[in-house]
């Protein structure tokens, strides 16, 4: 364990941390094969990849269930624009390792208290050639949840709790396709459109997990469609009900 500035302690993943209700979870990342990703798992062949983390948080919310910290990325940024994303970003030279890029950047974006999160996994390295980042996704419990906000609008628009049983839901479970043609998993949830990299992930570890319920990955939208939905169903002020939390 190792204290740096800003995230005062930084222990390693220990899957034997995870809650009871979070078990599922832990247990279908530990046993994920890196081929499921497919074409994210082709690296550079040309020099080290540039490195970058994100935090998979999870904690039980007020609805009963397990509910996961997103954000939404500004719209004036140069890559992913308006994207929701799990928190983090690229490893610093002062960072330690993937576990403390994801808590440093999540406490840069959102104010949540490092100390709080307990890492207990870390999944297969991701290639986004887009960005030429090699990511390392870091599951955590959020053992004790603080207050969450936007804190910089320069990077991000706004900070969402989405409960797992709207990810579930096959209402809210539909396939995008990309301008490219590419297709993949998608997700309605609080007014947002999860797509691309965060939705791929999270597809993946609610099949691994065994909490996934039937959907009809058949219903395929185009991207702009899928935005424009979601925009009308975004809630007003900010706010979403007790399936989440928003901020701005």
């Amino acid at each position: 364990m190792t204290a740096q500035a800003g995230v005062p302690q930084v222990p390693d993943p220990d899957p034997a941390a995870a809650p009871a209700s979070l078990r599922p979870l832990v247990d279908g990342a530990l046993g994920l094969d890196p081929a499921w990703f497919g074409w994210r798992r082709l690296q550079p062949d040309n020099g080290e990849p540039r490195r970058a983390s994100v935090l998979m948080l999870f904690t039980d919310g007020e609805s009963g269930g397990p509910d996961v910290l997103l954000t939404e990325r500004a719209a004036t940024l140069r890559s992913h624009a308006g994207q929701v994303a799990f928190p983090g970003g690229r490893l610093d030279p002062t960072d330690t390792g993937p576990v403390h890029a994801a808590l440093r950047e999540a406490r840069e974006e959102t104010g949540l208290d490092p100390s709080g999160v307990v890492p207990l996994a870390l999944l297969p390295d991701l290639f986004i050639p887009p960005t030429g980042f090699l990511v390392t996704p870091v599951l955590a419990h959020w053992a004790s949840p603080s207050p969450v906000r936007v804190v910089d609008t320069a990077e991000v628009a706004r900070v969402v709790r989405v409960p797992v049983e709207v990810l579930t839901d096959p209402a809210n479970r539909f396939t995008v396709r990309g301008p490219s043609g590419h297709t993949g998993p998608a997700f309605d949830a609080a007014g947002l459109m999860v797509w691309g990299f965060t939705a791929g992930l999270l597809s993946a570890l609610l099949q691994r997990s065994g909490w996934e319920r039937p959907w009809d990955a058949g219903r395929v939208l185009d991207l702009d469609d899928a935005w424009a939905r979601a925009r009308r169903n975004e809630p007003e002020g900010g706010r979403v009900d007790d399936h989440g939390v928003v901020d701005r």
